[in-house]
């Protein structure tokens, strides 16, 4: 019943558009469903007892009713993963792929299908290096379709009505879950099961898509967009967690044994780090590796407040301003495919 009234009530500013464009002869908008897998193309595994990625993109767009009635939707299937199997070079697929469909005149937008929990960073990877102003949507589903309550037909619904918005141009990528719009840089997971899950704790979502309408009540600030050279490889950039006792060993590993291009630090409070922990990040800069310092703490940015701040800084560290680790990380790779400077890796991440 919900799902019925869901698809008649979507008659608000995007059917409006779909319902002009019919009476002057032209066709709905188009959009490109990529689809990657996760809880949104989940079915249940009898064999294993528990769910796994299964279905196809087109499957689930075919499940999604009122979808034709807003938009032309073709789907392209660009992998099929649970998003802990999420990779770079999936990444790279995708941006590629996205800038060359968001090029072709007809093309609204893009709505890439993806598992919930890598997703906040393959939104902020595409909203980093893809340089159309066409939006692009992030989607999936916190409950599988083999549930009764399943969300996945509702967001995807959603996401398409947000992509066909003439409000959405220009807001890069975003994600859209629960009937909420929140930019990449900012979004984050919260909860591991509620289907409120994805939120912007510091800032607040940028807009809604109720049962009326598709409505911004502001824009993403603090975009930028870096353009990679095709056939580019991404550099193997580590997380570091801090916490009390820790001792940087793990890195110090890792560098000696060749295997780290960059370093992300998940540190404590400002982004703190243990004085043995700090005394490895000096090999790690000696080495010229790259080192970015965030915050474990989920809300609030990064001054240089305490003597560690400084000390930090005087190594070469760059601050990672309000990004989590996972997100600096994104962005220390993409910004490392054109320098390893720490003077422009901090003009990125200032940005």
């Amino acid at each position: 019943m919900i799902r019925h009234l869901i698809a008649r009530t979507t008659l608000g500013c995007a059917l409006t558009l779909v319902i002009t464009a019919q009476l002057l002869g032209q066709e709905p908008p188009r959009v490109v469903v990529l689809a990657t897998g996760g809880t949104i193309a989940s079915t249940y595994d009898e064999a294993t007892g528990a769910l796994r990625a299964a279905l196809t993109g087109e499957e689930i767009v075919a499940a999604v009713e009122g979808l034709s009635e807003i938009a032309r939707v073709s789907v392209e299937q660009v992998a099929n993963v649970n998003s802990r199997d999420m990779t770079p070079a999936i990444w790279l697929d995708l941006t590629a792929r996205a800038n060359a469909l968001l090029a072709e005149p007809d093309v609204a937008g893009i709505v890439v299908t993806h598992g919930t929990d890598t997703l906040e960073e393959t939104a902020y990877f595409l909203d980093l290096t893809v340089a159309s102003e066409k939006p692009i949507v992030v989607v999936g589903a916190q409950r599988a379709p083999t549930m009764s309550d399943t969300d996945g037909p509702r967001n995807m619904l959603n996401a398409v009505r947000v992509v066909v918005s003439d409000e959405a141009r220009g807001m890069g990528t975003m994600v859209v879950m629960n009937g909420q719009i929140n930019a990449a840089r900012e979004v984050t997971k919260t909860n591991t099961l509620d289907v409120e899950t994805f939120q912007t704790l510091d800032f607040g979502l940028l807009g809604i898509a109720d049962i009326e309408t598709v409505r911004f009540y502001r824009a993403p600030m603090r975009r930028q967009t870096i353009e990679l050279s095709p056939g580019v490889d991404l550099p193997n950039v580590v997380i570091l967690s801090e916490y009390a006792g820790a001792d940087g060993r793990m890195l110090e590993l890792l560098l000696e044994a060749g295997e780290v291009d960059g370093v992300v630090v998940a540190g404590l409070g400002l982004a703190h780090v243990s004085t043995p922990t700090l005394e490895v990040l000096r090999k790690v800069r000696s080495a010229g590796v790259p080192v970015v310092v965030a915050s474990r703490v989920p809300t609030g940015r990064i001054v240089p407040l305490y003597a560690n701040n400084v000390d930090l800084l005087n190594i070469g560290a760059v601050q990672a301003d309000n990004l989590s680790p996972w997100k600096a990380r994104v962005l220390l790779m993409v910004a490392m495919t054109h320098t390893t400077e720490v003077d422009q890796l901090r003009a990125y991440f200032d940005r």
